[in-house]
């Protein structure tokens, strides 16, 4: 076995390069070709998530293996290779198979013990798989981490350990407050309808939330994940609509959860200050938007009165510095980015009620407004992390969003609007450096170790099978050509003389091999016991191509292969 891996993750990169350097699935499928094209690489896949980008390979040789496995990275990434080096990380061999058991177990998620890795890898082997590039290694190597992480999840509590992105997401929304209270009657939108979004769906409408609107490119998909949620027996409310619609459904709902495919930002900056300034201006005659007043919903009876600017001079740039210098802003220091503490009435142009004070703000008064944020969130960042918390003074959230794509799907300038609170999977990372550990997790990392061990004897002892397979077929060539040769020279035998002759040879050569190839079993299965099969086959003399050819049958045998269902 010479595996090797070559990654980045949220461990090794920031989320900026991780962002970055994130495949689509047609830059999947290229990898994967170019790495079977690339001379080191006999068969590989990509584990590819929000927050890793892994691939798989045997190689026949180690450095060439790295340093093509890089390359490859670094042009199908799009991210250049000198700047993607520092964050790679190379495991070969059984620290390759500890890695991908650990991931597994989700010992290496954002969240420890997360579950939806599984399906992760799942999905990579089912694309090796399907592209012809996962050959037997890969194959018994990602159907075992699948089994491990069962096993890891069935008997041990890992589970309490940690929870779904998701659930960690929404508990970083909710600050100090219950899931399940902060999201009561509370109206969703999410925007995708894959994977992580139907997770998202699904944990929205368990928490308690009281509507949930599904927004997806194909609207087939939209429309099946809001009947499920119907049918789900939660209570939730729930319906599709066209992705055209996301910005009038962005003006009614309380919390937005994005998770979609897309390269560029499904959510900009003036898409959520325009969402959460609708209503806000005065209006003598308040009329019910289109899309409000199909579904019935009233508009909001008391329109608050904004507190604009006309203009900015130089006295306000001066006070914005003073304010930032005097700590004027302070940060949460959490996951969530949310404009929270109170300022002088001329300490900030948009001053310290948000949304009140969004409309008739121009452009340069809240760029102004965003730099002053900035400023005060790094004086904050200076501060210890408990004393920022405890000075922090929360206040309304207009909207909170929850972005779990990679790349992002929400603009990250929109930390800066207050009323808006956003948690990403930056912020989850930083978040979930101080997340507790169970007890558990030592429990799983024994079954890893375990795990490993074992999937690691089983492979060196495949490995010489074939070595003794030939000698085997060598002796028994032997035996029938000694036998043949015995006729000759002596052509009175009878058949049962004759099988009483060859009978007798079989037993003897049986006997003779029985003891070393029992043995070279043993040794092999230990670590550092590869080498027992070259000895081998030098030893006696066996043709390599014969012992080639055995292991290309025994890989052809159907009945030798793992059932993928088993591991689903």
């Amino acid at each position: 076995m010479s595996l090797l891996v070559v990654g980045l993750s949220h461990r090794s990169a920031p989320v900026s390069v991780l962002e970055r350097a994130s495949l689509a699935a047609d830059a999947k499928v290229k990898l994967l070709h170019d790495t079977l094209a690339a001379e080191p690489a006999t068969e590989a896949t990509v584990l590819a998530t929000c927050n890793r980008i892994e691939l798989y390979a045997d190689v026949d040789k180690f450095h060439a293996g790295v340093a093509e496995l890089s390359t490859l990275l670094a042009q199908h990434s799009g991210v250049g290779l000198e700047e993607l080096t520092p964050y790679l990380y190379v495991h070969y061999e059984d620290r390759a198979v500890h890695h991908l058991f650990s991931v597994a177990c989700g010992l290496d998620s954002m969240v420890v013990g997360e579950g939806q890795i599984l399906g992760q890898i799942k999905d990579a082997l089912a694309l090796g798989q399907e592209l012809h590039t996962a050959g037997r290694l890969i194959n018994d190597l990602f159907q075992q981490a699948l089994r491990v992480g069962k096993r890891a999840h069935s008997e041990t509590g890992i589970d309490r350990a940690g929870q779904s992105l998701v659930t960690f997401g929404l508990e970083q929304l909710a600050v100090h407050v219950p899931v399940g209270e902060w999201a009561a009657g509370k109206r969703a939108l999410v925007i995708g309808a894959g994977s992580m979004s139907s997770l998202a769906a699904a944990t929205l409408a368990r928490v308690g939330v009281a509507e949930i609107v599904v927004a997806n490119r194909t609207a087939d998909r939209a429309e099946r994940l809001a009947e499920i949620l119907v049918a789900s027996g939660t209570g939730v409310s729930a319906v599709a609509v066209p992705m055209a619609r996301v910005a009038d459904e962005l003006t009614r709902v309380d919390l937005v959860v994005s998770c979609t495919g897309a390269t560029g930002l499904v959510l900009t900056a003036d898409d959520v200050l325009a969402a959460v300034s609708w209503g806000a201006a005065p209006d003598p005659a308040p009329q019910t938007p289109a899309g409000l007043e199909e579904r019935g919903a009233a508009p909001d009876p008391a329109p608050r009165t904004p507190a604009g600017l006309d203009s900015v001079d130089a006295a306000v740039v001066a006070r914005l510095v003073a304010a930032a210098r005097d700590g004027g802003r302070l940060a949460d220091a959490g996951a969530a980015r949310t404009i929270s503490a109170p300022v002088e009435a001329d300490g900030c142009p948009v001053g310290p009620d948000g949304r009140s004070a969004l409309t008739g703000v121009d452009a340069n008064s809240l760029e102004l407004h965003g730099t002053w944020a900035d400023q005060g969130e790094a004086a904050a960042q200076r501060q210890p992390r408990r004393s920022t918390r405890t000075q922090a003074r929360p206040t309304t959230v207009r909207l909170a969003l929850l972005d779990l794509a990679m790349p992002r799907d929400i603009d990250a300038a929109v930390h800066r609007i207050p009323g808006v609170r956003l948690v990403d999977i930056e912020s989850l990372a930083e978040a979930s450096a101080d997340a507790p550990m169970a007890a558990d997790v030592d429990a799983v990392r024994g079954i890893v170790a375990q795990e490993v061990a074992a999937f690691g004897a089983a492979q060196r002892a495949a490995h010489i099978t074939p070595t003794v397979v030939a000698l085997r077929a060598m002796a028994a060539e032997v035996v029938a050509m000694e036998v043949a040769r015995l006729d000759g020279r002596v052509p009175d035998l009878d058949e049962r003389q004759r099988a009483e002759v060859t009978q007798t040879v079989r037993r003897v050569v049986d006997k003779l091999l029985h003891a070393p190839t029992v043995r070279v079993k043993q040794l092999a299965s230990e670590p550092g016991g590869a080498g027992y099969a070259e000895a081998l086959r030098e030893l006696f003399d066996l043709d390599p191509q014969t012992v080639a050819s055995v292991s290309r049958a025994d890989a052809a045998d159907p009945m030798n292969d793992d059932d993928p269902g088993r591991a689903s």
